[in-house]
């Protein structure tokens, strides 16, 4: 067992020679329940950024979708009977980053912000500090005892939340060489895409699907898809090529017709880079024609491929792009993503029995979303809002606020929608009454002007359900998560 781990069992008061930030938190005094049956597949689903507001907001927009009021809507996994909430901090920050909190997850240790699969103790973009802080992760424990895995994302693969599942790295922003110093890669540290290649765990990862194509082939070669972009790296390596020749029973695709094409029965590998960069946006993707594929569909191929292993399988699936749309103050992209995540839960709770199969569903932290204003039952959540009169009864006209001006039900503490100046000492509100709020483009407004949106800090839901859901309850540290993923292990009594 590795320091950083038995140091966030024993707890910080048990050791003297570390300071307490490098110190992970005491394991909680509450026991959790003996779970009443033995999971032998896991599936770990984590919306990026989808705190309680977000979750609230997906689900009264997904049933106005359907032409419901929406309020009473109620998604895929909050039918789930285990809930829990999760203390997402950093050992180093009160609002959390999400390569912190996915190693936390991975892992059973609580470590920094921006680091992958390490623990407390390294220090950030320090290559020298890495060596013997290396955590062992769920998705490694499982190919060593022979379970099948995968990794799915709409964010790029070599991106915080999936890389943190295979490498260990002091800097999540070293996704290709191109993005380390010349002195970090002089002392031999390796990249995250070049981490994913040199995985070498069990016989390999089954299933890898997600963007981050630019970060696996050389700066020489142009991009499949686009003719005006190429890859990132500068080392002159093609990683597709070379793990298409490390796995030759496996299969690489980019695009949603070779993806539609991959028969889970008879592939063993398989590798899908979708886009350059993040894949995108789940209203894009519709717009687009279907080019690459929905995170369902991603989910069901995963599924159907990992549950051919007798011993079971460890799967995490991420919506990554909900982070993205709150970072960007654009709460419908955000939003439809959600829906997509609901979706792919769906997916997978009709493929799995309870019986042999654990679905956790959770987010790795919050965002500044907010849900305001008294708007009356049913109205738009991305409209303006609408009130109701001393009667009870809807208003005909929006809402206004002091200023004169009428405002939305959702809403930021900060990011780009803030109220920036427009000339010296003059801040005003923009005037909503003739702005389509609805629109995927729209920035919702934010009280303090940010060129991109911050992460929450405030505790996210846990959902979940099946064989040994009962590990999940009451107010968790996150890194207790890990204790119900490592049941499906075949150590694990």
């Amino acid at each position: 067992m590795s320091l950083s781990r038995v140091l966030s069992r024993l707890g910080c008061a048990a050791v003297v020679t570390l300071s307490a930030a490098a110190c992970a938190p005491e394991k909680q005094v509450t026991e959790t329940p003996v779970m009443a049956a033995k999971p032998k597949n896991v599936i770990l689903f984590i919306g990026d950024g989808m705190g309680v507001s977000t979750v609230t907001a997906i689900r009264i927009f997904e049933g106005q979708q359907r032409g419901m009021s929406g309020e009473e809507n109620i998604l895929s996994w909050e039918t789930f009977p285990r809930v829990a909430l999760s203390k997402t901090y950093n050992t180093n920050q009160q609002v959390p980053d999400s390569a912190g909190t996915a190693t936390a997850m991975y892992t059973g240790v609580k470590t920094k912000a921006g680091v992958l699969g390490v623990g407390p103790e390294v220090i950030r973009a320090d290559c020298a500090s890495t060596p013997g802080t290396e955590l062992e992760t769920i998705l490694e424990l499982a190919e060593e005892q022979g379970l099948s895995t995968g990794v799915v994302t709409t964010a790029r693969l070599t991106h915080a939340t999936p890389g943190a599942a295979y490498a260990h790295i002091s800097e999540r922003d070293w996704e290709a060489d191109s993005d380390m110093p010349q002195e970090q890669r002089d002392r031999g540290c390796k990249d995250i895409a070049r981490q994913f290649l040199d995985f070498d765990k069990g016989d390999g990862i089954e299933v890898a699907l997600g963007g981050g194509r630019r970060n696996f082939i050389p700066s020489t070669m142009t991009d499949p898809e686009y003719a005006n972009k190429a890859g990132v790296r500068n080392d002159g390596r093609n990683l597709v090529q070379e793990w298409q020749a490390k796995h030759p029973d496996g299969a690489y695709v980019w695009n949603e017709q070779q993806f539609a094409a991959i028969d889970p029965a008879t592939t063993n590998k398989l590798l899908g880079l979708f886009e350059p960069a993040h894949m995108q946006y789940d209203y894009d993707r519709k717009k687009d024609g279907g080019h690459e594929p929905s995170l369902a569909e991603m989910t069901e191929k995963a599924v159907k491929m990992l549950s051919k292993n007798d011993k079971g399988f460890f799967l995490m699936v991420e919506a990554g792009r909900i982070d993205h749309g709150h970072h960007a103050g654009r709460a419908a992209m955000a939003l439809n993503d959600g829906v997509a995540l609901n979706e792919a839960v769906k997916m997978a709770d009709q493929l799995t029995s309870d019986e042999d199969t654990l679905i956790i569903v959770t987010a790795d932290h919050s965002h500044t979303l907010m849900i305001s204003g008294y708007p009356t039952r049913g109205n738009p959540i991305l409209g303006k809002v609408v009130g109701n009169d001393e009667h009870g009864n809807p208003e005909k006209a929006y809402a206004l606020m002091e200023d004169g001006k009428p405002y939305t039900t959702l809403g930021y503490l900060n990011g780009p929608g803030g109220i920036w100046p427009k000339d010296d000492d003059h801040y005003a509100r923009e005037d909503l009454t003739d702005v389509d709020t609805t629109a995927p483009d729209f920035h919702q407004q934010a009280l303090i002007p940010r060129e991109s949106e911050t992460h929450g800090g405030e505790d996210v839901a846990i959902y979940a359900k099946g064989a040994g859901a009962e590990k999940i309850g009451g107010v968790m540290e996150q890194n207790l998560i890990f204790d119900a993923l490592k049941q499906a292990l075949p150590s694990e009594k």
